[in-house]
């Protein structure tokens, strides 16, 4: 049994600091577990030595409680709640709750005294949710431990969507909506600081959990990248759809995010990664999270493929569902003629395609939508098909007989998904749900959530498993301080660098360049410049040797001047390559997921385009092309608009070369910028580079 479980199926719950006013923070738990019939025992706890608490005995401590306590909520000011902890341990409680804020969210010393407490807890096999949590709820047996003032108007029903956030706020605002549209839960918890339980031990609960069919989460950020990960795939093992939300993707986000728990957010762009590879799909609000699980829990299935077909009575909207489905990844595939004829069969005055605009006169055609929708279905190939249905569901009477047709549709066709955009009544809602098809209004939403389900059926389908433990590389790397150092590092790894030379004079300057072949490039060297463009620290096409005589007084000139306090190595001179597509090749030694390829077109733009794309190491050559193209510029490539057609092979082994070095040295890496990284009609070529290591521990 999973040691959650005492959180969610307690057999008595104990209140520290319950309140004799059901409105504070400490009476609304106890308050809201009466009023749902939650029928294990409740042992209101409070110091002052009141007898009776909303007509349940009080107790001055959760010691003299005479049975077993399965769970406590601790709310208590913060000067008490070390003490309250230490007594649920020394009770025996098994799972602890606590409320209390004025953690490591808010000091030094705050942190100091939520390690003392998670020490407490876990010397005595306790699991601990938060501090500075809003508590959880399980409907389906009226535990409701929390104090969110959203049930004082509402009350969540049993369903099969599993919720875990580590904002309180957040949580409640997400039940509360998905309460509001009919949406059923199974589980629900807020993790606070996640002293202990976090967001990603939650959702390996929820995948093991047999009432959660769909899981939605909410993260602000991640201390354990590795447990988040292998919880991601068990659910997707567990063939349970994860819709999760990053919060914090801004700067000035991901630094509030930090403040709010007291951990560090991480690289945004690795965390949709992270999220992909692990078959987990990314919502960017609450309303499409919830809109998304809506249609997975409905329907019951994920869609087999993303084609769709569109079936309206308006052409507009027709057109705009269109849109909306050619911009996510969606696409409307062309009738079969078979189709097309069936089609004019039933409505000789409409032109079959797809969208099918059936026009206002459908109406005349007894059975027309129905019919219209079947050979739709018969004679494509599309696993999911939309009908709009303006606001016919308004009227159930008139709408009986269709709605009727179209669930004994959806049994004729399980294997599909048939999805309703209309105005209608709950009732009529209610049973076409029933029946397995999703209602909505709004027919942008509708398509969205469709696409979600498609884009998690797809990532589903290509899982990326890190492998085992890596071998370390035989030889640590060697020290690395400036541009010419990190090439000889990447070369010894198989990565092609020019014959370039380090020169310390201007007359070993002429010689290199005689050596290599005129023209030539020169570059300072210097491991306190980085940029070295932004100081005019790279001169380009010098034709003879007078011109690198002059170059390399020029940038000695230009570094002293940029940066007085600079370390300057000498001058690099090589070959002036011409010619050939710039990209950047990268790795980031991310913080809570370890090192990431990153491939993206190059150059000085790079920052300001941000068109990249991460991909965790080790790379295959498989997922190496995967990740060229998903950078959208890297169709230039392949021929853009009559354009050469560059050497994507050695690109592919480039980029498998510097993860498989950023694997075997993990430890010692903070990253390598290979920029730009140049690949010609044959061949690539790295030109500029940069690495860096870890401080020596």
């Amino acid at each position: 049994m999973h040691s959650l479980h005492a959180f969610f199926f307690p057999r008595s719950v104990a209140i520290i600091g319950a309140s004799t006013d059901p409105e504070r923070i400490g009476g609304r738990p106890l308050r809201f577990m009466v009023e749902c019939g939650f029928a294990g025992a409740l042992y209101p706890v409070n110091v002052n030595g009141v007898a009776e608490i909303q007509g349940h005995t009080a107790y001055r401590s959760v010691l003299e409680i005479p049975g077993e306590v399965d769970h406590a909520i601790v709310a208590v000011p913060v000067a008490g709640a070390e003490q309250a902890v230490r007594d649920c341990a020394q009770k025996g409680v098994k799972a602890v709750q606590v409320f209390t804020a004025g953690f490591a969210e808010t000091s030094s010393e705050g942190a100091a005294l939520q390690r003392r407490i998670t020490d407490i807890a876990r010397a005595a096999g306790m699991r601990l949710v938060g501090p500075n949590a809003l508590g959880l709820l399980n409907p389906g047996i009226g535990l409701f431990a929390t104090f969110s003032t959203a049930l004082n108007g509402l009350r969540p029903r049993a369903g099969s969507i599993g919720l875990a956030t580590q904002s309180g706020a957040f949580g409640s605002a997400a039940y509360g909506m998905a309460t509001l549209r009919g949406l059923g839960l199974s589980r629900v918890i807020a993790t606070g600081n996640e002293a202990d339980v976090d967001v990603a031990e939650c959702i390996e609960y929820l995948a093991q959990d047999d009432d959660t069919s769909v899981i939605c989460a909410a993260i602000e950020s991640c201390r354990d990248g590795a447990r988040l990960r292998a919880a991601l795939l068990q659910a997707a093992d567990a063939g349970k759809p994860v819709v999760i939300m990053k919060i914090g993707h801004t700067e000035i986000g991901a630094a509030a995010a930090a403040t709010h728990t007291g951990s560090l957010a991480g690289n945004d762009a690795v965390y949709d990664t992270v999220f992909a590879e692990c078959g987990a799909l990314r919502a960017h609000s609450i309303e499409e999270m919830l809109d998304i699980a809506y249609v997975c829990v409905t329907a019951k299935q994920l869609p087999a493929n993303a084609e769709i077909g569109i079936v309206t009575g308006s052409g507009g909207v027709g057109i705009l569902m269109a849109d909306n489905a050619t911009e996510l990844g969606l696409t409307l595939p062309p009738l079969p003629e078979a189709t097309a004829q069936a089609l004019r069969d039933i409505l000789p005055f409409a032109v079959p395609a797809n969208p099918y605009d059936t026009t206002a006169q459908v109406t005349a055609v007894p059975d027309g939508v129905t019919r219209v929708m079947s050979a739709m279905a018969a004679g494509s190939s599309c696993a999911t098909h939309f009908a709009y249905l303006a606001h016919v569901g308004l009227s159930p009477a008139r709408f009986a007989g269709t709605e009727r047709a179209l669930c004994a549709l959806r049994a004729q066709h399980p294997d599909r998904l048939f999805v309703l955009v209309m105005l209608s009544e709950a009732g009529v809602n209610s049973r076409l749900e029933a029946a397995g098809i999703p209602v909505f209004q709004d027919p942008t939403r509708a398509v969205r959530a469709v696409a979600g389900a498609a884009r998690l059926r797809a990532l589903r389908e290509q899982l990326h498993r890190l492998p085992a433990q890596l071998p370390p590389a035989s030889e640590p790397l060697p020290p690395v301080s400036n541009e010419s150092e990190a090439k000889a590092v990447l070369a010894t790894a198989g990565i092609p660098v020019l014959p370039e030379h380090l020169c310390s004079s201007a007359a070993a300057a002429v010689r290199a360049g005689e050596l290599v072949g005129f023209p030539v490039v020169a570059k300072i060297v210097s491991p306190d410049i980085a940029h070295k463009t932004e100081i005019g620290g790279v001169i380009l096409d010098i034709a003879d040797a007078g011109a690198l005589a002059a170059a390399f007084a020029t940038l000695i000139a230009r570094a002293s001047a940029a940066a007085p306090q600079a370390r300057i190595d000498g001058v690099l001179v090589a070959p002036m390559l011409k010619g050939g597509l710039e990209t950047i090749i990268g790795i980031h030694s991310d913080p809570v997921f370890g090192p990431m390829a990153l491939f993206g077109l190059g150059g000085t733009a790079v920052e300001l385009f941000k068109d990249v794309a991460f991909a965790s190491v080790p790379l295959t050559p498989e997922r190496a092309r995967s990740l060229v193209h998903q950078v959208r510029a890297s169709r230039l490539l392949r021929g853009w608009r009559g354009g050469p057609m560059y050497d994507e092979a050695a690109l592919v082994d480039a980029l498998c070369r510097v993860s498989a070095l950023a694997a075997a040295h993990a430890g010692e890496l903070e990253g390598i910028d290979i920029n730009p990284f140049v690949v010609r009609t044959q061949g690539a070529y790295c030109l500029d580079a940069l690495i860096s290591l870890r401080p020596a521990r």
